[in-house]
C-alpha cells in the first residue's frame, strides 16, 4: 500500500492523504491550502491529484483547510462518494458556497485588472454551482459505526473532540494476507473544550498520521483563558471602545458565544454591552449546532435540559444584513464584534480592524491559530502597521493572544491521547504543523513514548507494510514553474507608465483623488513579487 502527502506535509492546511492499494485508490480529506501565495497555488494544481482515478473522499470534519478542495475535484472529475459524519455534511454545505462565493469575488476582481490590458477573464477556482454538484455525493455515517466503502477496506469514524461532527478515521485495510490499520487523527480536540465531548480513545494501529499544530507548546487553562477575555472586555469597556474577535465561524464562534454566557453568568460582562455575531456563516452554523444537541458533551445537554441555552442570551445580537455589519462601525459605544475569518484575511473583520486596531482603547483578542503570512500572523508578531483596503492602519490597539479556547490539542494533550497506543512498534506520521512546531514534537515523541517518528514532505510517497518503517520513496522533482511572464511583465510596464503620469498630475495638483495611483503601485509590486517568487 502506498500513500501520498498531497498536503499538510511541514504546514497546517491543505490536508489531504492519498492511498493506493492494489485495487483500490481513494483519499483522507481534501483541504484547501491557505497562507501565502506561493502554498496558494497549489490550489490550482489539482491535475496532480488525478481526481478521475480517486474512488472515494474520507472527511475528518468541515474546516475548509480539510474539505475546501472537494469542488475544485468535482470540477475536474470526481465521481465517487464523499464520507463523512451527520453535523459534517451540514455544515460543509453552507462552508463550501461560502468559500465558492469568495472565489468567484476574486475571480471578478483579477478579471477587472485583466481586463484593463485587454486580456481575458479570471476564472473562479471552483463556482456555487460546482459546490452544489458536491453535496449529491455525500454519504453519512454516525460515529461508531463501521462501513465498507468497497471490498477489503473497512471504515469507522471516532469523535475527535475537535468541533461539532469531527471524527479521527480508523482505516482497515486487507491486502491478501496482509491487514494493514491506519489511523487519521484528523484534528484532535483539547480534553474539556466547550461544547463537544473529549476526544475517544483508540489503542491500536499499524500507522498513525497525527495532528500536530500545537506540538511544540501547551495551552492555558480554560480558567486562565476565560479571565483573559474578561480583562479584555473590562478594558475596552472602561475606554468606552469596542472588543473585535477575529474568529472562525464554525466551532469558534459558537465556544465565543458560549464563553460570553459564562462572562455574563458570572457577572463579568457588563449589562449594557452587547455581542455582535458578525457573519452571515457564522449564523448559519450557529443554527446546525442547535440542531445537533445530541452531540453536545454532558455539561451543554445539562444546561439545555435545565432550561438555559449557551447558544443564545440577551446580549447576543446577530447581525442581518450588510447594513447591519456596516452600523457596527459607526456605533460609538463599547461592544464586543465577533466576525470571520479566523486569520483576518477576508471577510467582514478586515472592516472592524481597519475602523478599531488604531485605536488605543480597542481590544484585539485572537483565539485560534494564525498561519505564517496571514493578517493575523502579522499582528500577533508585533507589526506596527497593516495594509487594509490599500490603506496602512497604525496597531494601536491592545493585542490579546488566547490560545486556550484552541479546539486543538497542546503538546501535553497530544502525548496523553497518544499514550492509549498499546504497541510502540506503531509508526507516526507528524502532518497538520509547521516544520519547527513537528519538530519539537518528533524529539518528544521519540524520548517519551518511543515510537519511531516520520515528517513527510510535500507530495511525498511512502510505502506500508504492517510492522515496517515506511519506505520512503524520493521526493519527486517539482515541474516547471506556470508563470504568463508575458501578462505580468506588460502589466508593469504599462503600470509604471500610469504610475508616472499620475505622479506628474498630483504635483501639479495635489487635492486629486490619490486612491488610484496608491491601488497601482500596489498591483506594480504584486506582480513583481509573483516574479521573484518564480525565480
Amino acid at each position: 500500500m502506498k500513500i501520498k502527502f498531497m498536503g499538510a506535509a511541514r504546514t497546517v492546511t491543505g490536508s489531504c492523504f492519498i492511498l493506493e492499494t492494489g485495487n483500490h485508490r481513494f483519499a483522507v480529506d481534501c483541504g484547501m491550502h491557505q497562507g501565502n501565495a506561493e502554498i496558494e497555488k497549489r490550489n490550482w494544481d489539482v491535475d496532480i491529484y488525478d481526481p478521475e482515478t480517486i474512488e472515494f473522499f474520507v472527511i475528518t470534519h468541515a474546516h475548509i483547510d480539510h474539505s475546501g478542495l472537494l469542488p475544485r475535484m468535482v470540477q475536474k472529475g470526481f465521481k465517487g462518494r464523499i464520507y463523512t459524519t451527520p453535523p459534517t455534511a451540514d455544515l460543509l454545505k453552507i462552508m463550501l458556497l461560502d468559500s465558492a462565493h469568495i472565489q468567484e469575488m476574486e475571480a471578478q476582481w483579477k478579471s477587472k485588472k485583466r481586463r484593463r490590458h485587454g486580456d481575458n477573464n479570471t476564472d473562479p477556482l471552483y463556482s456555487q454551482r460546482d459546490a452544489e454538484k458536491t453535496f449529491d455525493k455525500l454519504e453519512t455515517f454516525d460515529y461508531d459505526n463501521v462501513f465498507a466503502p468497497c471490498n477489503g477496506i473497512k471504515i469507522i469514524f471516532r469523535d475527535a473532540g475537535h468541533i461539532l461532527g469531527a471524527s479521527f478515521i480508523e482505516i482497515e485495510v486487507e491486502e491478501g494476507e496482509n491487514h494493514t490499520k491506519l489511523v487519521f487523527s484528523g484534528d484532535i480536540g483539547r480534553p474539556a473544550q466547550l461544547i463537544v465531548k473529549d476526544p475517544s480513545i483508540v489503542k491500536s494501529a499499524d500507522y498513525l498520521l497525527m495532528e500536530s499544530t500545537y506540538g511544540n507548546r501547551n495551552h492555558k487553562n480554560e480558567e486562565d483563558s476565560l479571565n483573559e477575555l474578561a480583562e479584555a472586555v473590562k478594558y475596552s469597556y472602561e475606554k468606552g471602545e469596542k472588543v473585535i474577535i477575529p474568529a472562525f465561524a464554525v466551532e469558534r464562534t459558537q465556544e465565543m458565544i458560549y464563553s460570553f454566557y459564562l462572562l455574563s453568568k458570572d457577572g463579568r460582562l457588563p449589562k449594557d454591552m452587547p455581542i455582535f455575531i458578525d457573519s452571515p456563516l457564522a449564523t448559519r452554523a450557529t443554527e446546525i449546532f442547535r440542531k445537533y444537541t445530541s452531540y453536545f458533551d454532558d455539561t451543554s445537554k445539562e444546561l439545555l435540559d435545565a432550561g438555559e441555552n449557551p447558544l443564545s442570551f440577551p446580549q447576543l445580537h446577530f447581525t442581518k444584513t450588510t447594513q447591519e455589519s456596516m452600523a457596527l462601525n459607526t456605533m460609538e459605544k463599547p461592544a464586543v464584534i465577533i466576525s470571520a475569518s479566523g486569520m483576518a484575511d477576508a471577510g467582514r473583520i478586515k472592516h472592524h480592524l481597519r475602523h478599531n486596531l488604531w485605536r488605543e482603547g480597542s481590544s484585539i483578542v485572537f483565539v485560534g491559530f494564525q498561519a505564517q503570512g496571514t493578517t493575523g500572523r502579522r499582528i500577533i508578531d508585533g507589526a506596527k502597521r497593516i495594509r487594509l483596503f490599500n490603506e496602512d492602519v497604525a496597531v494601536k490597539a491592545k493585542i490579546y493572544t488566547i490560545n486556550g479556547f484552541s479546539a486543538h490539542a497542546g503538546q501535553n494533550q497530544i502525548l496523553e491521547w497518544l499514550g492509549h497506543f498499546e504497541s510502540r512498534q506503531m509508526k507516526i506520521f507528524l502532518v497538520h504543523g509547521e516544520y519547527s512546531a513537528q519538530q519539537v514534537l518528533e524529539k518528544v515523541i521519540e524520548e517519551k513514548l518511543g515510537y519511531e517518528v516520520i515528517i513527510p514532505e510535500y507530495l511525498e510517497d511512502a510505502i506500508l507494510e504492517p510492522g515496517r518503517l515506511p519506505k520512503r520513496v524520493e521526493h519527486p522533482e517539482k515541474a516547471a514553474p506556470k508563470i504568463d511572464w508575458n501578462y505580468l511583465l506588460a502589466d508593469m510596464v504599462s503600470g509604471l507608465e500610469e504610475i508616472k503620469k499620475r505622479k506628474t498630475q498630483l504635483e501639479e495638483k495635489p487635492w486629486l483623488e490619490q486612491t488610484d495611483f496608491r491601488d497601482r503601485i500596489l498591483e506594480v509590486k504584486r506582480s513583481l513579487t509573483e516574479i521573484i517568487s518564480e525565480i
